[in-house]
C-alpha cells in the first residue's frame, strides 16, 4: 500500500502565521506538523509516501524531508496548484499511485493512542473497501459524521450537516482499495467547487464497502488548524512526552521501531538535531539498542 500526505491549502484560519510558511511547516510541540501524519503512515507499515503541497511550499517540504532515506521511507512530491477538495489528492496523485491501494492523511491530524499501529497495520491490510476512523466530538456540524444503526453498522455519511444525526466525525487518516483514482476521477465537485472526501467515502459505503472504526477515549485525535487547536496539540504532546518519557509523531524513533532504520542509523539521526531534547532521547534509544 502507499501513502500521500495532503499538505495544501493556504491555511487562512492560521494566518498571520501561515502568510509566510506553510500550516504543516509550523512547530507541534518539538516538531513540524507534517511529521505526525507521516509517523502515522509510517506505522501502518507504509514507505511509499507521495507529498502534496502548493507550488510554493513544496520546496521547502523537499528540504525539511528530503529522498525519505534517513527514515528507512521513499517520499515523492506533488504540486496542488488549487486546493479543490480532499479526494483531489487522489486525482493528482493518480499516476503515483499506479492502481494500487492508498492512504491518505491530513496533514494537519495527529492521532495518537495504546496499540494505534496495529489498528493502522489492520486497515492497511484490509483488502477490499475503504476504512475510515470516526472520533466522538462537540462540534460535529465541522466534520464528515457517519450515523450507526443499532448494530453499530454505518449508515449514512454527510459532510458538515446542520442536523448531525451523531457526534461521530471522520478523521484525517484514510485507506482505500485499489479502485480509489478511478472512483475520485469519477466524483462531481460540490457546491463549494471541491472535490469532497465525503463523496469518496460515500461511494464506498453504498456498495457496502466501508469500515468505520470509532477510535476509544483511549485514542486522541487533534486537528491543528487554527491557533486554538495547535496550541492543544503542542501542549499534548509535551504533556505525554514529558510524563511518559515516550515520543509521539516521531518519523525517526517509528522507522526504528518498525525496523525501516538500525541503531546505527538512528544514532545519526540523534547525532543530527543535536543539543535538543527530542535528540537526547534519540541518542539513548540508539545506544540502549547498539550492539
Amino acid at each position: 500500500m502507499k501513502g500521500i500526505v495532503l499538505a495544501g491549502g493556504s491555511g487562512t484560519r492560521l494566518h498571520p502565521m501561515t502568510l509566510a510558511a506553510s500550516k504543516q511547516l509550523l512547530p507541534v510541540y518539538d516538531k513540524p506538523m507534517v511529521y505526525y501524519p507521516l509517523s502515522t503512515l509510517m506505522l501502518a507499515g507504509i514507505r511509499d509516501i507521495l507529498i502534496i503541497s502548493t507550488p510554493e511550499d513544496l520546496p521547502q517540504f523537499r528540504r525539511l524531508l528530503g529522498s525519505g532515506s534517513r527514515f528507512g521511507v521513499s517520499f515523492a512530491y506533488a504540486e496542488q496548484p488549487r486546493p479543490e477538495g480532499i479526494a483531489q489528492a487522489f486525482v493528482i496523485g493518480r499516476d503515483w499511485i499506479g492502481g494500487e491501494p492508498c492512504a491518505l492523511a491530513l496533514g494537519d491530524n495527529l492521532i495518537h493512542g495504546d496499540h494505534l499501529s496495529t489498528l493502522l497495520r489492520a486497515a492497511a491490510a484490509r483488502p477490499h473497501g475503504a476504512s475510515v476512523f470516526a472520533y466522538q466530538v462537540r462540534d460535529p456540524e465541522r466534520y464528515g459524521v457517519v450515523a450507526f444503526d443499532e448494530l453499530g453498522r454505518a449508515t449514512d455519511i454527510v459532510e458538515k450537516p446542520d442536523a448531525p444525526r451523531s457526534n461521530w466525525a471522520v478523521t484525517g487518516l484514510y485507506f482505500y482499495d485499489a479502485r480509489v483514482s478511478d472512483i475520485a476521477a469519477r466524483i462531481k465537485p460540490s457546491a463549494r467547487g471541491e472535490l469532497e472526501i465525503t463523496d469518496l467515502n460515500r461511494v464506498y459505503l453504498e456498495d457496502d464497502s466501508l469500515h468505520v472504526s470509532r477510535l476509544s477515549r483511549g485514542y486522541a485525535w487533534l486537528d491543528a488548524g487554527t491557533p486554538d487547536s495547535l496550541l492543544q496539540a503542542a501542549t499534548y504532546v509535551q504533556t505525554i512526552q514529558s510524563r511518559t518519557g515516550m515520543l509521539v509523531g516521531c518519523p525517526e524513533e517509528v522507522a526504528f521501531r518498525m525496523g525501516y532504520i538500525g541503531a546505527a542509523e538512528l544514532l545519526e539521526q540523534a547525532q543530527a538535531i543535536g543539543k535538543t531534547e527530542l535528540g537526547r532521547v534519540l541518542l539513548e534509544l540508539a545506544e540502549e539498542h547498539a550492539t
